[in-house]
C-alpha cells in the first residue's frame, strides 16, 4: 500500500510539473490588440531612486521646500492636472512654494511604488501610487488618488508626470 501511494504521489508531481510548463508556454503565445514599439523594455530599477523620490515627496509634505528642491535637476518637466510646463530651478521654487503655501497641511498615504530602468539603461523612472489628503487654508479637507511617474537622471528628478483622480463627494 505504501509503495502504491508513493508511485501515485510521484505521478501526480510529474504530471503537475508538465502541466505548469505547458501553461507557461501557452501564456507566451498571447496576441495583444495593441503593439508596442519596445515590448518588454523594462527591468527593475534602483532602490536609491525610489528613496530619492520619496525623500522629495516627504520634504514637500513636511513643508521643507528647499529640501524638496535639492532632489530636482536644474530643469524639470512637470505635467499635472491642467499643467504641462518646463521649469528652471527658480521658477520651480516659486511653483512649489506657491503650491505648498496654498495648503494648511498635506498627508501622503503611500499604497505602492516601483522603480524601473530601460534595458538600454537610458531611462529610469519611479512610479508612486498614493492617496494625498490636503487641508486647504480654510480647513477644508480633500483627498486625491494619485499616480506619479518620476524620471530620474544622474541622481536628480528631471520629469514629474502626475495623474489625479478626485474621489466622489459623499452624499449626506
Amino acid at each position: 500500500m505504501r509503495k502504491l501511494f508513493t508511485v501515485a504521489l510521484m505521478a501526480t508531481i510529474i504530471f503537475s510539473c508538465k502541466n505548469a510548463e505547458e501553461k507557461k508556454e501557452v501564456a507566451t503565445d498571447v496576441t495583444y490588440p495593441y503593439s508596442l514599439e519596445k515590448p518588454d523594455n523594462w527591468d527593475i530599477g534602483s532602490k536609491e531612486n525610489t528613496l530619492l523620490v520619496m525623500n522629495a515627496f516627504k520634504a514637500f509634505e513636511d513643508n521643507k521646500v528647499e529640501d524638496c528642491l535639492s532632489y530636482f535637476a536644474d530643469t524639470v518637466k512637470w505635467r499635472a492636472d491642467y499643467m504641462d510646463q518646463t521649469f528652471v530651478k527658480d521658477s520651480l521654487r516659486t511653483a512649489i512654494t506657491n503650491l505648498r503655501n496654498s495648503m494648511q497641511a498635506i498627508q501622503v498615504k503611500m499604497a505602492d511604488f516601483e522603480s524601473v530602468i530601460s534595458k538600454d539603461k537610458k531611462d529610469e523612472w519611479v512610479t508612486l501610487w498614493y492617496t494625498e489628503i490636503v487641508t486647504d487654508k480654510t480647513g477644508k479637507k480633500d483627498s486625491l488618488a494619485m499616480v506619479s511617474d518620476i524620471k530620474v537622471s544622474k541622481g536628480k528628478i528631471v520629469e514629474l508626470n502626475e495623474s489625479i483622480r478626485h474621489f466622489p463627494t459623499k452624499k449626506l
